[in-house]
């Protein structure tokens, strides 16, 4: 199909909605349906698409978001760009919850989750460094002139859910050094590198995990509480963070994650 959209964004729990006068377009993947049918609008003068990654309903649980058909449909679009909102935990003091992280490091720990557009063929990808380091330094820059006091670095640590963390589970993952939690992260990004997609997460911490002591640990109420109350600020942040993307992307590792390398079939 021919490209309607440069930019692309996968919104997490409560990002159900962010496009206004867009239009839906039907996306046809080898893996099946998206989430929703994607949605293409305007964003300071930038044609961007938009799927809310658990649905907009909400129906999906983490280890049953279609992840590949998602990225899929996206790429098929003519995105090259994507930006993902997620709600997180945090695993350290620093970060506080309504704290905004824009990770550098994943660490996955899910098992089970089809991570891979290649099954028939060896195709490997770099994954050192997960995350777009161009995508990443423009929301920096973006969020610090927005008001936010992002932290600019942590490792995310991607658990499968649908369950929270034991406390044990928890304190383990912090004695690890990582940073942040949460349940879908992973295998979206390393999808997104296997498809030459420039990648980054805007993580906001809702909850400690379960960093506490006494009390019941983080619910599912104490998330969507946050995250709503954030909601109308954090929208905000993606749409200038696009409206500050360059039309042309960087010549970084992102784009050429498929050089030198044989597909089994063609990409859209």
């Amino acid at each position: 199909m021919a490209a309607v959209a440069d930019f692309g964004v996968i919104g997490g729990s409560g990002f159900y909605e962010f496009l206004t006068d867009a239009e839906e377009v039907k996306v046809d993947t080898p893996f099946g349906a998206p989430s929703e049918t994607p949605l293409v609008g305007e964003v300071g003068g930038k044609k961007v698409a938009f799927i809310p990654r658990h649905g907009r309903d909400h129906r999906y649980p983490p280890h049953k978001i279609p992840y590949r058909a998602n990225l899929w449909a996206m790429r098929a679009l003519g995105v090259r760009q994507v930006l993902a909102p997620s709600a997180v935990g945090s695993l350290t003091a620093s970060y506080g919850p309504g704290t905004l992280a824009i990770p550098d490091q994943l660490v996955d720990r899910t098992r089970g989750r089809v991570q891979t557009f290649y099954d028939e063929h060896a195709v490997h990808v770099p994954f050192a460094d997960p995350y777009c380091p161009t995508g990443r330094a423009r929301a920096i820059a973006v969020a610090r002139q927005s008001g936010w006091v992002p932290a600019g670095s942590g490792t995310l640590v991607i658990i499968d859910g649908p369950r929270f963390s034991t406390r044990a589970e928890s304190k383990w993952y912090a004695a690890q050094g990582w940073t942040l939690i949460g349940m879908t992260g992973h295998p979206e990004a390393v999808l997104a590198r296997e498809l030459a997609l420039c990648y980054t997460t805007l993580a906001l911490v809702t909850d400690t995990d379960a960093g506490v002591e006494e009390g019941d640990g983080v619910t599912q109420a104490e998330v969507f509480e946050v995250f709503a109350a954030n909601m109308s600020r954090l929208r905000e942040l993606v749409g200038k963070v696009l409206a500050a993307y360059p039309q042309q992307r960087a010549d970084d590792l992102c784009a050429h994650a498929l050089d030198g390398i044989t597909l089994p079939f063609d990409l859209p």
